[in-house]
């Protein structure tokens, strides 16, 4: 499977600052360490255009020319420097990449090995998020598939689904997306966890503290299946934080390693079998132990490198992402899971 990384470009963070950024280079090291699934690659810097598809051109100015405020630097939680604006532009490149890659490359899955920056805006970055690489990547590829690949009468928008199980909700997403049919905006998340002030989007699933296995796995089946009837989607971005898990220090939530893994084996599952491609970003975890977040993204891309191998399996030339085309379930995977109650808030 592709994957795409852009940690060579280090924050220059004071002496205990808690985000914990030498996360995305230890995880580059594991899978160098233990070659075979994935296929990574530096990611290119995104353009100043393309970052300006969902920001604001003031904004994108101030980000690559240094002329953030004080306050907008302590809203993104990091200070500014040319690392951190090159850091952020090459971040939303890997998701360009793996989008271009699952979509019109026949991988059907592939992976920013960083990203996921949900809560930038279009006119500020906020909790160690600048750039909001899902935004930008979507309204991208819809430009390219209009220009590639539906030409003439019969031309229409590519659909995205935007699946989002960081712990924290989706608040910057849904606001760039906010009233466009286009774009389907799906958050479960902390009912009262960060940010305090959340932005509709076209499903919400809020949570309460302490939300195991067995409920949010529930939660996740029910929403998928409003998810199917709002379909088809011919492009998904799989936002998958690490943070639910019972060892983060953020998250409040009571994901077990195996419940983790549940969730995203159920999410690729049910991208694939309506073949519908999906780019994958790491999104937050923010371990009391930094091994714990490394080691849930390790085992969500080894997921999604076996979804990568399934999807090689069924995927032929000409295919089309369509829900209403399932592909068949693969050996001991149920094809609809069982219906399950909602996690209450």
């Amino acid at each position: 499977m592709r994957a795409f990384h852009s940690d060579a470009f280090s924050l220059a963070l004071p002496p205990g600052h808690p985000f914990p950024q030498s996360k995305y280079r230890l995880l580059r090291e594991h899978f160098e360490a233990s070659p075979g699934l994935l296929r990574m690659q530096p990611a290119e810097p995104a353009s100043e255009g393309e970052l300006a598809l969902a920001h604001t051109q003031d904004y994108v100015d101030a980000v690559l020319q240094g002329h953030l405020s004080a306050a907008q630097q302590r809203e993104i939680g990091f200070p500014w420097s040319p690392q951190m604006a090159e850091r952020s532009r090459r971040s939303v490149g890997a998701t360009i990449m793996a989008a271009r890659a699952a979509l019109f490359e026949g991988e059907g899955v592939a992976a920013n090995m960083a990203g996921g920056t949900h809560h930038a805006q279009a006119d500020k970055g906020s909790g160690y998020c600048v750039f909001n690489d899902v935004a930008v990547a979507a309204r991208l590829m819809q430009a390219e598939w209009h220009r590639e690949s539906n030409k003439g009468a019969n031309a229409r928008l590519l659909r995205v689904l935007v699946i989002d199980l960081d712990v924290h909700q989706g608040n910057g997403t849904a606001a760039i997306f906010r009233d466009d049919p286009s774009v389907f905006t799906f958050s479960m998340h902390g009912a009262k966890n960060f940010p305090f002030r959340k932005q509709p989007s076209d499903l919400d699933v809020e949570l309460a503290d302490g939300c195991g296995d067995g409920d949010y796995l529930a939660a996740l089946t029910a929403a998928l299946r409003q998810i199917d009837a709002a379909g088809p989607f011919q492009l998904a971005f799989y936002l998958a934080g690490a943070d639910p898990h019972e060892g983060d220090r953020l998250g409040r939530l009571k994901l077990t390693s195996a419940g983790m893994l549940a969730r995203d084996q159920q999410v690729l599952d049910f991208l694939r079998q309506r073949r519908i491609p999906v780019a994958l970003s790491m999104a937050g975890g923010y371990g009391r132990e930094l091994s714990t977040t490394v080691a849930c993204q390790v085992a969500t891309l080894e997921a999604a490198a076996r979804s990568w191998q399934l999807w090689q399996q069924w995927w032929q030339p000409g295919d089309e992402p369509n829900s209403a085309n399932a592909l068949p379930a693969s050996p001991g995977e149920p094809s609809n899971p069982n219906p399950m109650q909602e996690c209450k808030p």
